[in-house]
């Protein structure tokens, strides 16, 4: 569940109303959760706490898949596909995956994208924009000159400058989703101590460096 209240049709402001009936025909999607591509829904009734933040965000999805943006649906899906796996929101790189097959992104790259430095099915545009991506997600911005230059050999400079919002975009909305557990991000963290035996030392340091 979310770790946030949800905001039941009953409460929804005339303009989250509108967001509901458009997404969930009718339904109440607190009591009945679900959207068409298989999620709970629950980014929707979270989000609808603050019914600015919600029309904020939505007027972002707008803006990115517009059709007066320099960059294309494929390089822009290419990333964000990328951008969700990096930033380790299985929501993200769900939903994305599914707006890449729409982008015309093939499925043998599509299956690539978790292991593309080692794949052989992307062309130098594909591994330029996936470098870039990985040097904005995984090193915080941090972009060598080398990956910039290839990135331009094939982007225009305002092609660029939406692609970096667009990927910064969806690392906020990946990191707000496994914060706040949402849709596919509800997962209990996975990394704990796993408890030794009973009676068994607990100086497993001693036992090992003998």
């Amino acid at each position: 569940m979310p770790r946030l209240r949800q905001v039941p049709r009953a409460e929804a402001t005339p303009e989250v109303q509108l967001v509901y009936e458009r997404l969930f025909q009718g339904r109440d999607p607190v009591a009945e959760p679900g959207t068409a591509t298989g999620t709970p829904g629950n980014w929707w009734t979270v989000f609808a706490l603050s019914p600015d933040v919600l029309a904020h965000a939505q007027a972002g999805f707008g803006l990115l898949s517009s059709k007066a943006r320099a960059m294309t649906p494929y390089q822009r899906e290419l990333a964000l596909t990328r951008t969700g796996y990096c930033a380790g929101s299985q929501f993200v790189f769900s939903q994305h995956s599914k707006a890449a097959r729409a982008a015309k992104v093939p499925e043998e790259k599509l299956a690539a994208i978790p292991n593309w430095a080692s794949a052989d099915v992307f062309d130098a545009q594909d591994r330029a924009i996936l470098a870039y991506t990985d040097d904005l997600v995984l090193a915080d911005g941090r972009v060598p000159e080398a990956t910039f230059a290839r990135l331009k050999e094939h982007l225009s400079d305002a092609a660029i400058l939406e692609l970096s919002y667009a990927i910064g975009t969806y690392r906020l909305h990946a990191m707000v989703c496994r914060a706040l557990r949402l849709e596919f991000d509800d997962l209990d963290e996975r990394v704990v101590e796993v408890a030794a035996p009973v009676g068994a030392s607990a100086d497993i340091m001693s036992q090992i460096s003998r």
